[in-house]
């Protein structure tokens, strides 16, 4: 089979099983949260620039519905693009058969085919933007005055940075190439380079508009993460290897193999050193970061490690040359093991055959519970007579506020009663409610001091019976329910 044929089928295949899966499982966390907090369209937001969050919405008002698999489906079909982005880059640096091993391998590793590829979050349309903007500069290098592919990498790359604030990164990657690499160095005196860097600027400005007007919030916000905390000789090390795991480490061990190849190789080898320098300062970055912070997250660096497929790509077509019948094993059995995890989690999630949530995890810390949608709420709720028109809802915490507002509909009003209140805090906030009762839906025990410790206090705060999700397998699983009478004029 040609491998453009192949590619065919794993466009198909990974189609058909990320629909499955985005309609077997609830939103998680973030993905409600961005769901509900994306339904006011903006030009900035206070975690991420607005791509991801304008996807979600704008599916959900072209459909009329924000069914799971339904604002999912843009970040489904961006992953089919970025596999055949995938493919393109590694058959122009390397071949078309490299090209299938690194979309192949693309669709294996977890942090990429399960969160990038099928969940409501920035990473999709980050990664797809960078792919893109890689495949345009690959194809402008080699070129004379290739306007066209310079002006298609500065649009990707702006689009990248309307996805994600880490995009820099790579950019960064790309002027080091260009400073290292011998032959192509001569672009730095041409004005291609300069004007794709300006069409990204343009692209990015009413983010950095926006910020501006709201006192630089998503900026400071992420760039407070890497906060120093203490020194930890060894946390670059468990970064990477966390990294790792995420990756798979039968795939990220033969892809840094590839790496340093690279690196040997030098800046002459111009199609193993572009990856090379592309992908490596969010992978360097974010492990340095992890001497003096605890907090960073594995998939930070996830595009660093995007932008190493295609030397991993080239490193399985050799070890196919060699050892085809273990190649080909490896990653037939890698597919097996992705399938069934995720199958057992949504059977799991649906149908509760491993009920150990109540035994294991204390109230409202089961993590299964994040992804079933709590359709039940509303049901419940409206027979109990609790929710009318004018019904005020309100949560102890962000998290909480994104799978309640969810579950009842962008036609109840849901506060979010804490001061970390992320994206929220540019919605309704809790100060204009004084004087009224709330209604307060909780997954943990809530109580006057803990809303007080939060700047919330009532008259009196009374406890209704729980409220039950309403789900099949899970006819224990309930929400914690109060009654907030009259609200002091809240802080926020």
């Amino acid at each position: 089979m040609s491998p453009g044929r192949a590619l065919g089928w794993l466009l198909a295949a990974g189609i058909a099983v990320r629909l499955a899966l985005a309609a077997s499982l609830g939103l998680g966390v973030d993905e409600s949260y961005m769901v509900v907090a994306g339904r006011t369209p903006r030009l900035g937001y206070f975690d991420h620039p607005p791509i991801a969050w304008w996807l979600s919405s704008g599916i959900a008002h072209l459909t009329g519905s924000e069914a799971d698999w339904i604002v999912r489906l843009p970040f489904i079909l961006l992953f089919a693009v970025s596999t055949w982005l995938m493919f393109r880059l590694t058959a122009t640096l390397s071949g078309p058969r490299a090209g299938l091993f690194a979309a192949i391998a693309f669709n294996l590793s977890p942090v990429f085919s399960v969160t990038t590829g099928d969940w409501v979050l920035p990473d999709g349309p980050l990664d797809c933007a960078l792919l893109a903007a890689s495949l345009c500069l690959a194809r402008a290098l080699p070129g004379r005055a290739e306007w066209r592919w310079w002006l298609g990498a500065g649009m990707a790359a702006g689009i990248a940075l309307l996805s994600k604030y880490s995009a820099g990164l790579t950019l960064a990657g790309a002027l080091v190439y260009l400073l290292t690499q011998p032959e192509h160095r001569r672009w730095l005196r041409r004005p291609q380079p300069f004007v794709a860097l300006g069409v990204s600027a343009v692209l990015l400005a009413p983010v950095v508009a926006w910020n501006a007007d709201h006192d630089w919030i998503s900026f400071a916000f992420q760039g407070g993460r890497g906060a120093m905390e203490r020194l930890r000789p060894l946390g670059p090390l468990t970064v990477l290897a966390g990294e790792a795991l995420f990756v798979l480490p039968w795939l990220w061990l033969p892809m840094m193999a590839g790496f340093l190849r690279g690196l040997r190789a030098g800046p002459a080898a111009w199609r193993s050193w572009l990856p090379c320098c592309l992908g490596a300062p969010p992978i360097l970055l974010f492990a340095v970061i992890g001497l003096w912070s605890k907090h960073v997250l594995y998939h930070w660096a996830a595009p660093g490690y995007l932008l190493l497929f295609p030397l991993l790509g080239v490193e399985l077509e050799r070890l196919a040359a060699r050892r085809p019948r273990l190649v080909r094993g490896a990653l037939a059995g890698t597919a097996a093991l992705l399938c069934l995890v995720l199958g057992g989690l949504a059977a799991e999630v649906n149908w509760n055959w491993l009920p150990l949530g109540p035994a294991v995890f204390k109230a409202g810390a089961d993590p299964e519970q994040q992804l079933l949608d709590w359709t039940g709420l509303r049901r419940d709720l409206t027979a109990r007579g609790l929710l009318g028109a004018d019904t005020v809802v309100g949560t102890p915490g962000w998290q909480d506020t994104g799978k309640v507002a969810y579950a009842l509909g962008p036609d109840v009003t849901v506060l979010c009663l804490n001061p970390d209140s992320r994206q929220f805090s540019f919605g309704p906030r809790p100060a204009a409610y004084a004087g009224r009762d709330l209604l307060i839906v909780s997954t943990k025990p809530v109580t006057p001091a803990s809303l007080a410790a939060n700047g919330v206090r009532f008259d009196s705060l009374d406890e209704l019976p729980p409220v039950s999700l309403g789900h099949p397998a899970r006819p224990g699983q309930r929400l914690l329910l109060y009654r907030g009478v009259r609200l002091e004029a809240a802080g926020g």
